[in-house]
């Protein structure tokens, strides 16, 4: 950080930068804390039998991360869907999922991918669906600059790959609060 801020042509040494090669590591080290949580083991903490067969979704799950291309933050709202096939999970766990891949260098596809693959793996719904939107600030700030510019990704899987259970997810997805 130090050779960075000397290569932007500042004084490392100067008061207000004394500091900053310290606070910038305690920064990434906060955004990057998804590498030592385990979301599987989150989800696996509250997995209840139930005989609930009927989607489940938890919309509107605010995430922070990093573009690992440039480092940069991208953020958004994540949609995360499952219908059980004999277990439930906690709801706060749906979240907690979100932010251990989001809390990590990304890309917008590998996390939606990610998401979906922990909830298939440990609750063996009948089908699981991820939506993402965000906002990268690599393509705000820099590059093509453009402010109003968002990306929607999503994964599907089971039940989900139906249209019928697909257009009600999304229909459910893009209903207002």
């Amino acid at each position: 950080m130090r050779d960075i801020l000397t290569d932007l042509g500042e004084d490392p040494s100067r008061e207000g930068l004394l500091d900053t090669p310290q606070r910038v590591a305690k920064a990434y080290q906060f955004l990057t804390q998804g590498y030592a949580q385990d979301p599987k083991a989150i989800l696996q903490q509250a997995l209840f039998a139930e005989a609930y067969d009927e989607m489940i979704l938890v919309k509107d799950i605010e995430f922070y991360s990093l573009c690992e291309h440039h480092m940069l933050p991208f953020f958004g709202r994540a949609h995360v869907a499952y219908i059980p096939d004999g277990h439930i999970v906690g709801l706060s766990k749906i979240p907690r999922t979100v932010e251990v891949f989001a809390r990590r260098l990304q890309v917008q596809e590998r996390l939606t991918l990610q998401i979906r693959d922990a909830i298939d793996e440990v609750l063996q719904p009948l089908g699981a669906a991820v939506v993402i939107e965000a906002q990268h600030l690599c393509m705000m700030m820099r590059g093509v600059e453009k402010q109003s510019s968002r990306t929607t990704t999503s994964s599907m899987s089971g039940e989900f790959e139906k249209h019928r259970t697909r257009t009600e997810f999304m229909r459910l997805v893009q209903a207002s609060s």
